[in-house]
């Protein structure tokens, strides 16, 4: 007997004009998704899906329990599933203080047209990191020449001003390239320790803080997307 579930989709990272960014599903947890969440993500082919499986009330405070995956794996934590789920909580009337994740609670603030959440670089994959010479080569890559393991290209576009070029590919969690990579931008933070100004992909725009404290904060732009009916066996 088939069923369906409706999936809403939002783009995360979107650059001012709401243009670009990362598609992510989003998925309120239910009997119909339950034990099924690896499945579900795999047929969506988002690089990132979430599951919200609890909002917590806590006074005049709410938290969301959430699990992530990719097409091939459940991460910990993430950046632009973290992202645009606090900002699609939001959106529909339930702001929340912070999100409840299997790496540990990321703090959440809301900022005019910017969501901000705060990860830890322990948290987030391991990357190797590939500082080029400019831009231009980051964009001359070719995502077919990238076989296994994570990898994130960067350059600066202004090393004074921290504004960063960058492209993710990480075939081992099933994704060719990421349009948007918040837990690389977590990295990268602290391994450059200082703010960020990130453009990655096609044009996603990420912002972060390095806050000295080993958290960094994550921001940006998020925008609705068509809804996606997933038909399941």
């Amino acid at each position: 007997m088939e069923s369906s579930l409706l999936v809403d989709v939002v783009s995360v990272f979107t650059d001012e004009a709401g243009g670009h960014g990362n598609a992510l599903g989003l998925v309120r947890a239910s009997a119909l998704s339950e034990g099924r969440e690896q499945e579900i993500a795999a047929l969506l082919g988002f690089s990132e899906t979430v599951f919200v499986e609890e909002l917590i009330e806590h006074g005049a405070h709410r938290e969301a329990v959430m699990r992530i995956f990719t097409p091939g794996t459940e991460l910990p934590f993430a950046g632009h599933p973290s992202v645009g789920c606090s900002w699609w909580l939001d959106r529909h009337g339930t702001p929340v203080r912070a999100l409840r994740v299997p790496a540990g609670e990321v703090l959440v603030r809301y900022a005019g047209d910017l969501t901000w959440i705060t990860g830890r670089a322990e948290w987030a994959p391991e990357f190797e990191f590939h500082q080029l010479a400019s831009a231009a080569e980051v964009e001359a890559l070719d995502p077919a020449d990238v076989t296994d393991g994570r990898h994130y290209s960067w350059a600066w576009i202004d090393e004074q001003a921290g504004h960063v070029r960058s492209r993710m590919f990480a075939p081992a969690l099933g994704i060719a390239e990421d349009e948007a990579t918040g837990a690389a931008a977590v990295r990268l933070t602290t391994l450059l320790q200082r703010d960020l100004l990130i453009d990655q992909g096609a044009g996603s725009r990420l912002l972060t803080r390095h806050l000295g404290d080993g958290s960094i904060e994550v921001g940006g732009r998020t925008r609705a997307a068509d809804p996606v009916r997933l038909v399941l066996a």
